[in-house]
């Protein structure tokens, strides 16, 4: 069986850089059109510029802003036709922990992580269930299924995103449309470095792959950081006919990192 992606239109968030990137590029390669978004505009206008064909059109969007959410899907229906694919990638890290973790900080973790699917994922399947068809993927984290020190707000944002996807995935499924998560784990992106000590990147990713039981985390036995490419092609797959008969379903890309708690 083929991907059956070609010449679909897919809207991606967060695809200025690291796994946002790597999904247009991998959905691109599948034949796909994408709409490739970003707060920023530098990103996703460079990832344009790589292509030159139309295949990838850039837009800025704040996907914590409901009614940018919907303005961009209305445009990108008007402009290049019905919206087969959407793809939750946008997400923030603010590392703390929880009796020093600010309200500010709590509030705009959810308002990306969680209320951001939320108004993409809406926007979307309002008009995916009245065509019959169409797929959304939500990029979460295996955060979300394994306590982690330190990342409270960060695991807590993404394990909503999980269960809202499912939900969602519930409600529309007997209208054609399919929804289901990818869980990474630690992929080499700027969000992991930041956690990172300054300097010693080497090191710093040879503690991750061991893991530390000081504070509780395993490390990754397949012994590797994953690429955000890694991620992408379970995106893809999930996107794609090769899995039309998944729904609801969380899949982990990790590594085996959560020995899958």
């Amino acid at each position: 069986m083929t991907t059956g992606l070609d010449g679909r239109l897919a809207l991606v968030t967060g695809a200025g850089r690291g796994i946002g990137a790597a999904v247009v590029t991998a959905l691109v390669e599948q034949g796909a059109r994408v709409v490739a978004t970003d707060r920023t505009a530098e990103g996703v206008e460079a990832l344009a510029g790589e292509y030159g064909d139309g295949r990838v059109t850039a837009r800025t969007l704040d996907v914590t802003d409901a009614d940018a959410v919907e303005a961009l899907v209305d445009e990108t229906e008007h402009a290049l036709g019905p919206l087969d694919i959407a793809v939750n990638v946008a997400g923030v890290l603010r590392a703390s922990a929880v009796v020093d973790l600010t309200g500010e900080d709590w509030a705009a973790t959810f308002a990306v992580n969680s209320t951001g699917v939320f108004h993409v994922s809406r926007a979307a399947a309002r008009r995916m269930t009245g065509r019959g068809h169409g797929s959304i993927v939500t990029v979460a984290s295996n955060a979300a299924g394994v306590p982690r020190a330190g990342l409270a707000a960060y695991a807590a944002s993404k394990a909503a995103a999980v269960m809202f996807t499912k939900c969602l995935g519930l409600e529309v499924a007997g209208r054609g449309v399919r929804c289901n998560t990818v869980s990474p784990g630690s992929t080499l992106t700027d969000m992991q470095r930041a956690l990172w000590t300054a300097g010693e990147e080497d090191a710093s990713a040879r503690r991750v792959i061991a893991g530390d039981l000081a504070s509780y985390r395993t490390g990754i036995p397949l012994g590797r950081i994953a690429d955000p490419a890694d991620i992408a092609d379970a995106v893809v797959f999930l996107a794609s006919d090769r899995a039309r008969h998944i729904t609801m379903h969380d899949l982990y890309v990790d590594g085996g990192a959560t020995l899958r708690a």
